[in-house]
């Protein structure tokens, strides 16, 4: 087993599942990328969608929200996921990477993909909210 695979296995899982579609989010806490003295604490988040339903799923947009301890509140919306809108079949997955960059020590994360099925019907699929803690996670 690599270095990679430990630490994916050791961080937390925050999970959520909306109408078959399972959402596993997996954070940690970057420390040689932070900088505390200029309250700089960097965050990745490893994310695994898996289309548990029968029907063909595709991911179009994502909405986060980012709250930090200070009540400092973001809200990012775009399409797809790291430049990619995904089409997962049934019992097929999409994994990828990400990271936020926080002015404090801790806050969470939340949100929502927007999906459709082949048929053209939309729903959100929710990304549960997950705890962002400096040299927590």
């Amino acid at each position: 087993m690599t270095k990679i695979h430990i630490l994916f296995l050791a961080m937390v899982p925050y999970v959520s599942t909306t109408e078959g579609i399972t959402v596993t989010i997996r954070p940690v806490y970057l420390d040689q990328e932070s900088d505390i003295l200029n309250h700089r604490f960097v965050f990745a988040y490893y994310v695994k969608i898996e289309n548990n339903s029968l029907d063909e799923v595709q991911l179009l947009r994502r909405r986060w929200l980012i709250k930090e301890v200070n009540g400092r509140v973001q809200e990012v919306e775009g399409d797809g996921v790291v430049g990619k809108q995904p089409i997962l079949g049934p019992g097929k997955k999409h994994e990828y990477n990400s990271f936020c960059v926080l002015t404090t020590f801790e806050g969470t994360m939340e949100g929502s993909y927007l999906m459709e099925r082949q048929d053209g019907k939309r729903f959100r699929a929710t990304i549960p909210l997950f705890n962002l803690r400096a040299a927590a996670n």
